[in-house]
């Protein structure tokens, strides 16, 4: 298992610890660069840290002028629909802090699927700084499934041997497109945060930490300089061994 985790008892207290991770990274970069480019998860455990770092107890203690905001993946749904990442960030925590909409970068969904990654892929080579060639992100936010996929890199889809920087999926079981980052600038960011929750996610973890995982996607990510895996009790509780 890559990374090094660690393991809070509940989702409150684990998102408590993203939200503290999240303002030292984002004070550290502001401070030395002037901006701070994150890539935001979708799903029901980032919501709640979404919801935090907007709290009255979090909100002030970041410059939000120099965050700007991507998105890991998206649903082929328009913005304001229900299932949306970007409607989801939105409500819980873009339409509560002190930022503009020029600092926002969500998937163009109105296009066609294949012309919305392509258009999103050219924004990241614009927008960010670049590493190794590529677009460098000083952090990315991801969850994930039952079945270890992350963003929307799902087992079996073609989109695991896709060098581009973003690309559509066609997800068979869903019977959907989604809209997608890859590996590759995935993989180039600084830091990557999971944020894991459930005992739905036990068994993946389990795998997971006996390194026996190699079939998930999720097994495939990685950092440039830190990858780090925060589970709560249920997601943990049947893993091997704590660090």
């Amino acid at each position: 298992m890559k990374g090094a985790y660690k393991i809070y008892t509940d989702m409150d207290t684990l998102s408590h610890a993203a939200a503290d991770r999240f303002v030292m990274l984002a004070s550290r970069y502001l401070e030395t660069t002037g901006k701070f480019n994150v890539a935001l998860a979708g799903g029901g455990t980032p919501r709640s840290l979404y919801q935090l770092l907007a709290s009255v107890e979090y909100r002030g203690r970041i410059d939000w002028s120099g965050v700007s905001f991507y998105f890991g993946d998206e649903r082929s749904v328009p913005q304001e629909h229900a299932d949306s990442n970007y409607r989801m960030a939105r409500e819980s925590l873009l339409d509560r802090i002190p930022i503009t909409r020029e600092q926002v970068f969500p998937f163009e969904t109105r296009l066609d699927v294949r012309k919305a990654a392509a258009e999103y892929a050219r924004l990241l080579q614009r927008n960010l700084p670049k590493a190794d060639g590529l677009p460098k992100f000083d952090l990315v936010l991801l969850g994930m499934g039952d079945d270890g996929h992350t963003a929307s890199l799902f087992p079996g889809t073609c989109i695991l041997h896709d060098d581009r920087l973003a690309a559509a999926v066609y997800v068979e079981k869903l019977k959907t497109w989604r809209l997608s980052l890859t590996y590759p600038v995935i993989n180039n960011a600084d830091h990557i945060m999971f944020l894991i929750s459930g005992e739905s996610k036990a068994q993946v973890m389990q795998q997971l930490s006996q390194n026996t995982e190699s079939h998930f996607p999720v097994s495939r990510i990685d950092a440039r300089d830190e990858l780090l895996w925060l589970l709560d009790e249920a997601a943990a509780s049947t893993m091997e061994t704590t660090r």
